[in-house]
Formats: C-alpha cells, structure tokens, sequence
C-alpha cells in the first residue's frame, strides 16, 4: 500500500528556540514542517506553498498572529487552511474569542503539551489531506464522465454507420426485388427473385443478431462469464483472424454478480478492440482467474505494444477505451494497469469479489 502524500505544516514565529521546539514536537508526524521567523516571510511562503496547516505564535513584532490571520483569511486559496494560535500572554477568553474571529480553528497556551499539539495538528493535517484526495477524485470523475460521453458518442456513430451501410442497404435491396415481383410476368423470375429477397432478409436478421448479442451478449446472463467470454473470442477470431486463447481458472467458474460479470466482460472485449484496431498482433491471451476473494484478468498480445506515456497514464494520451477500462475497474474497488510486455501490451486488472 502506497504511503500517503505529505503535506505542508508551516510554523511561524519571531523566536527561532521556538521553532526548534515545535519543528521537534511534531517531527514524528512525518509531515514537511516549514519555518517562517515573521508574518511578512509566512506570506511569501504561503503565496508559494499549498499549506495545510499553519501554527502562529499570537505576540510577533511588526505583524502580530492576529494581523496575520485576517489577512491570510481574506484570500480564497486559505479560506479553509486550518490556522492554530500559540500564546503565553494573550490568553483571556476575549483574546481567544478574537482568535476565532480571525479565522482560528483552535488556540493553544503555553506551556505547550507536545502529545496535544501533535494530535490537533495531526487532525488538521490528514483533513486537508482528504480533501485533496477528494478534489483529485472529483476531477477524475469530470474527465472520465467527459470520455464515457466521447465514447458513448463514438459508439453511437459505429452503430448507426453499422446500421446504415449494412442492414439498411440489405433491407433496402430486398425492398428493391420485392417491389419489383408486382412488375414480373414469368413465375421463375418471381421465384428467383423471392429466393434472393428470402436471403438478404436473412442476412438482415443475422446483422441485428450479431448487433444485439455485442451491445449484450445473452449467454452472460443465461450461462455465465466463462461461455459469453469464449463465444466473443471465437467471433473475434473469425472476423479479424487474429487467434485468441481463453484461459478460465477453476474450470468450474463461479456465478459472480449481475454488474461484476457484465464489467470484467467489457473490460476483455474493449482490451481485444484495442489490440484488434491498433496492436497488428497475430494473437491474443485471455486470462480470467478467481480466487482468494478477487478476479484477476489479463489481455495481452504480441502486437507493437504502447506509448509508455498512455500506459502512464500521463497527460491525457489514454484513449477512451484505456480510460473506459480503468474507470470500470475503480468503480468496482479494483486496480487497473496497462503496460508493454515486449513484445505486445498487457492490460491487468484486479477486482474484489465473492461468488454470486
């Protein structure tokens, strides 16, 4: 598990003994600790640093804590920095009350307890820490549901070219040769061309068959992963001629649930169009295993591999399907990776489960 991101703890006060103290009071937080010895340098600083917490003695010449506060408070970015006051001196219930006023979360007198003052700043410190992560996310989610909508857009346009330039043009030619046996004199004419309506209505049909079982293949539902899995790789094949390999661990594979089986067979099916449009592989290897309380899936193919910065992940060269994958993954507790394995790429993917 990877160790949470440190986060800036800025400490200001005119007397460097002062500082040294705090700096060892809170050095166990394993935060970075940033000193300031006036209010003047505290803002430089802050207008350079994203602070999550700043301890502030109350007496400081030129600037006092009180000063500081309000001005720190007065500027959007620090609307919700936690500010802690420290004093020997101001500490009547009116100076405190004027603390608060200023914008302090909490206000300390000296001596200082360093077990008290490591706990609150501790407090503070891991809340900033989630909202971060919490912006992070949000902004996530904006740029994965800005893709879901490209790609929904994308498929809609495939479907409807599909439509278009297969069955319509099938159904329009049917349409053509029926209309055309209220013109026809000669019974054999009639029949060939019946004949030849009769298959290009079958052909029609096929289409919108194939068409529905890949928007939702219904032996996923009716039989379970393992078939709906292997009748894709083998339509895959036949169409693309790229040979697929399935391997499903235990042979008795589990029914998992309804929105697990659908999610980990789109993750395959959109890693196989991956390696089908961009990979020129000759095969491929799906992987699908489950145990100790999870499902791990692995695609991977012998073709040119990928740009490291897409498997990165890194300034938004993943394509929708790449994004598509991970975003399926993360919804459902899971890890997602993608990187070369020379030769071809590797998509793995790891979700939490139980049998259904």
């Amino acid at each position: 598990m990877s160790r949470p991101e440190k986060v800036n703890i800025l400490m200001v006060d005119d007397q460097p003994s002062k500082l040294l103290t705090y700096e060892v009071m809170l050095a166990d937080l394993g935060e970075h600790l940033i000193k300031a010895h006036s209010g003047k340098e505290a803002l430089e600083i802050l207008l350079r640093t994203d602070v999550a917490v700043v301890l502030m003695d109350v007496s400081m010449p030129d600037l006092d804590g009180f000063e500081l506060a309000e001005i720190i408070r007065q500027h959007p970015r620090f609307q919700r920095t936690a500010i802690i006051f420290v004093s020997a001196i101001h500490l009547t219930d009116g100076d405190r009350l004027k603390g608060y006023q200023r914008g302090a979360v909490d206000y300390i007198s000296v001596p200082v307890i360093p077990e008290v003052l490591r706990a609150k700043v501790s407090v503070f410190a891991e809340l900033h820490r989630k909202s971060k992560q919490t912006e992070a996310l949000n902004a996530e989610l904006r740029y994965l549901s800005n893709r879901l909508i490209a790609a929904q857009d994308q498929e809609r346009r495939r479907i409807a070219r599909d439509l278009h330039d297969g069955l319509g043009q099938e159904l329009a030619a049917a349409k053509m040769m029926i209309d055309g046996l209220l013109t026809q004199e000669s019974v054999a004419v009639k029949n060939e061309t019946a004949i030849q309506a009769s298959l290009l209505i079958d052909g029609a049909i096929q289409q919108i068959r194939t068409l529905s079982h890949l928007l939702h293949p219904p032996l996923l539902d009716e039989v379970g992963l393992h078939s709906a899995l292997q009748w894709y790789l083998d339509g895959l094949t036949a169409r693309s001629q790229i040979q697929t390999f399935l391997n499903v661990e235990p042979s008795e594979f589990p029914r998992l649930g309804p929105e697990l089986e659908t999610a980990i067979f789109r993750i395959v099916q959109e890693a196989l169009t991956n390696v089908f449009r961009h990979s020129g592989a000759q095969k491929g290897w799906v992987s699908v295993i489950h145990k100790d309380g999870k499902v791990e899936i692995t695609v991977r193919d012998d073709g040119k591999g990928l740009d490291d910065k897409i498997g990165e992940m890194r300034n938004g060269r993943a394509g929708v399907g790449i994004v598509g994958m991970r975003g399926r993954a993360k919804e459902l507790g899971g890890e997602f990776r993608v990187v070369n394995a020379q030769p071809g790429t590797l998509v793995e993917v790891m979700i939490p489960c139980s049998p259904s």
